[in-house]
């Protein structure tokens, strides 16, 4: 059976480049009828912190990440590290080493003069050292032959052992490092199939050397092309615009974060809306690219926008009262909300800035857009004046009467569409971004609307 796992480190919130790790261990294992895991790799103590371990659990079970057991945490199984440390000593492949820092450092420092990789030179490596206070737990590498393996992404992939130093299992405090904790969890949990970025790509080699050395079987590999900003950079967790509960707050779907994901290094022909189901159907693993994907916000929005235009009027309503709330909406304050919903439920890409549209329809306006009051509004007094003379008689307020006045007062002004539109949208929205104004004004109401181009007329005094 299929067994994958992602294995976040809880020093940071969970950041897209994770998620994309995820969703790629999820589609796969449930591809193949396996299982999805999850491992806490919190050993680093000092940087690690519940509160990021669970905004990492949180987030990967609101896009329908679940896994299917129990997460596991590194800090509680300490015990299997030490035993299969113990194995490799009894095993003969393992040594203990005393090389102080002081000589580690002049070793790297003479290596790197002389043009060659830095590397320990295994100057313990026979000397039989027994354990103690000041020594660490090296494993013997092969100092000849290379590890082959074959990458699902990137074919086979070979590394010369000549290249591999004998890196630490155990630091001289007794602790076990990085690699040595993720094999053995690996074996522990039953995994088939590790699928990482390709930053650990050359992190391979080693802990297969770790698994010849306690007997363990081979594992499948696929090393993802790394994600990139727009700036063709590493996106580094460290980086909040790059964490998923920030795009989750402004008003991105949960679906449409998987669907710009997927998508990062892999392509199904002209195809560019899925859903999860979708892509456990559509996905393949040898497809995915090699070179680094651009993490593109317009191609997140333009997919966004699909994603809210397929849920039905009751799902987006659901999805944008928590957004509704913060802003002190209430949809019931005015009787025409559905109407007005309806119709400005793809004036934005996200929800939080389709919110921000919906404020002039239920609020009053609190602050104009400057520049859109400098290009239109100053100098706009007799427009605005003879239109509010034209509005003042229209009944029934309907879009298709409006629309009918506006014309006219258009052509008895001799103006430009802009010319005339613009003021009264500013006047009854504070920018120019709204529907049609016939529309807009409908929506507003009659007597909301010409309080509001009457303002905008004692802004011009």
């Amino acid at each position: 059976m299929t067994v994958t796992r992602f294995a976040p480190s809880p020093t940071g919130n969970l950041h897209i480049g994770g998620v994309r790790t995820a969703l790629y261990n999820y589609i796969y294992a449930k591809q193949n009828d396996g299982k999805f895991l999850i491992r806490i790799e919190d050993t680093d103590q000092e940087r690690s912190r519940e509160k990021f371990e669970k905004n990492i659990l949180d987030g990967l079970q609101m896009i329908g990440l679940a896994p299917d057991e129990d997460p596991v945490k590194q800090s509680q199984r300490g015990h299997l590290y030490l035993s299969a440390a113990q194995k490799i000593v009894n095993s003969g492949l393992g040594y203990y080493c005393d090389c102080q820092p002081e000589r580690l450092e002049n070793l790297r420092n003479q290596q790197q003069k002389a043009g060659k990789k830095p590397m320990y030179d295994g100057k313990c490596r026979d000397r039989n050292l027994c354990k103690s206070e000041n020594t660490v737990l090296r494993l013997k590498t092969p100092r000849d032959g290379e590890v082959r393996f074959n990458d699902l992404v990137r074919g086979e992939v070979i590394f010369d052992n000549c290249e591999l130093d004998d890196l630490i299992l155990l630091r001289s405090n007794g602790n076990p490092t990085y690699h040595l904790c993720n094999v053995v969890d690996d074996a522990a949990q039953g995994v088939t199939t590790v699928i990482r970025g390709e930053d650990h790509l050359s992190n391979t080699p080693r802990q297969i050397h770790i698994q010849e050395a306690l007997g363990l079987p081979p594992l499948e590999y696929a090393h993802l092309p790394l994600v990139l900003g727009e700036n063709k950079k590493r996106l580094s967790k460290r980086d909040a615009v790059t964490s998923l509960d920030e795009y989750i707050a402004s008003g991105y779907l949960p679906s449409s974060m998987v669907n710009m994901l997927a998508r990062l290094g892999w392509s199904k022909g002209d195809k560019e809306i899925f859903y999860l189901d979708n892509l456990i159907n559509d996905f393949r693993m040898q497809e995915v690219q090699k070179a680094g994907a651009v993490f593109d916000i317009k191609k997140l929005d333009w997919i966004n926008t699909n994603h809210l235009a397929n849920l039905d009027l009751e799902e987006f309503i659901d999805h944008l009262k928590p957004y509704l709330k913060k802003e002190n909406i209430s949809l019931e304050s005015k009787d025409n909300w559905k109407e007005i919903i309806s119709h400005l439920r793809t004036s934005s890409p996200t929800l939080a800035s389709i919110t921000q549209d919906l404020i002039p329809y239920f609020l009053d306006i609190k602050t104009y857009d400057q520049k859109s009051v400098d290009k239109f509004l100053i100098g706009s007094k007799p427009i605005l004046e003879f239109v509010v003379r034209q509005l003042e008689s229209i009944e029934p307020w309907s879009e298709d009467q409006l629309d009918e006045v506006l014309a006219k007062c258009q052509k008895d002004l001799d103006l430009k569409t802009p010319q005339l539109n613009q003021p009264i949208r500013v006047a009854l929205v504070g920018s120019t971004k709204s529907p049609s104004l016939g529309l807009t004004l409908s929506l507003i109401g009659k007597e909301v609307s010409l309080a509001r181009i009457k303002k905008a007329i004692d802004l011009n005094d």
